[in-house]
């Protein structure tokens, strides 16, 4: 264990020599971020990219705050089970190593819920043009132009759109979409264009208001369920950190004699399942939390 923190002391005080005038969190944060951008999925590059330019990723101080609540609270209960400095020690840093897990997590379930409002914005917008000019494709020109999308979706309404002029129909555009954007109130409001544009426009604006007032339900649900979650996640968090704390009750109880137990490796072992099953109950409710935000 002394050679492991005498290995980790050597590679910081290197990597201050080496760069002299920087700062040294920049420099591992940079040398960080150039290995996940070399190995990440595209995918997610484009979607921290996207945090980035809506302002929602973390800030350095922001990262730190959450280092320091994260590892304290590592350091206070391991210390609280163990009395050991060593272990404690072992429990703060893989804590922390979890920290950009849960800003994955964080900036996922934000992306999610800026495609949920564009998708909201374009099922709207397009029920509106096409009341206009009762045509899918003008309809989705007029959406496109009009500046209230950003991408990635007016990036796929643009394909949308290309892909209906170079086949002649909108089927393969709908297929397109349907497929990226696999939300109900999308393949609800695409399925009525395509029964307009097959069977004629006659009568209707009825079916298009009735559509709308379906979009407007799907949306309520949504936020409310939002919402629920934000509630659902304050309790959880609170109840998942009173689990840790049993053990307190539990010293409360034996005394002296607690200290005497933990010297034993059965009752040390015991301690860390209790620590790592109660770790993963409250990470896998993190995960709940933040995932699959804005699906109806």
């Amino acid at each position: 264990m002394e050679l492991i923190f005498l290995l980790a002391i050597a590679i910081f005080v290197l990597a201050y020599r080496y760069n002299t005038g920087d700062n040294v969190y920049k420099f591992f944060a940079e040398s960080v971020s150039n290995v996940y951008n070399t190995y990440a999925p595209y995918s997610f590059k484009e979607v921290r990219q996207k945090t980035k330019e809506l302002g929602f990723e973390y800030t350095p101080r922001q990262y730190s705050f959450q280092i320091m609540i994260i590892g304290g609270l590592a350091g206070a209960i391991s210390f609280l089970y163990f009395y050991s400095i060593i272990v404690t020690a072992i429990y703060v840093g893989i804590a922390i190593c979890f920290v950009p897990y849960l800003a994955y997590l964080r900036t996922q379930r934000l992306y999610s819920e800026y495609i949920f409002e564009q998708i909201q914005v374009y099922t709207t917008n397009v029920i509106m043009e096409f009341n206009t000019t009762q045509s899918f494709v003008k309809a989705l020109e007029g959406v496109r132009d009009s500046g209230i999308l950003q991408d990635p979706v007016l990036r796929d309404v643009q394909r949308m759109i290309q892909m209906s002029y170079d086949n002649g129909t909108i089927d393969q555009s709908i297929e397109f979409f349907n497929k990226l954007y696999p939300y109900y109130m999308v393949k609800n409001m695409h399925q009525l264009f395509l029964q307009i544009t097959k069977e004629g426009a006659r009568d209707s604006g009825e079916a298009l208001e009735l559509m709308s007032m379906d979009i407007d339900a799907l949306v309520e649900g949504v936020y409310k369920d939002r919402m629920d979650r934000q509630v659902f996640h304050k309790k959880f968090i609170t109840f998942g950190l009173a689990l840790f704390l049993l053990v307190l009750a539990l010293q409360l109880l034996l005394g002296d004699t607690y200290k005497t137990m933990i010297s034993r490796w059965y009752v040390q072992l015991l301690l860390h399942a209790v620590i790592i099953v109660n770790s993963y109950f409250l990470i896998t409710g993190e995960k709940y939390y933040n995932e699959d935000v804005g699906v109806e």
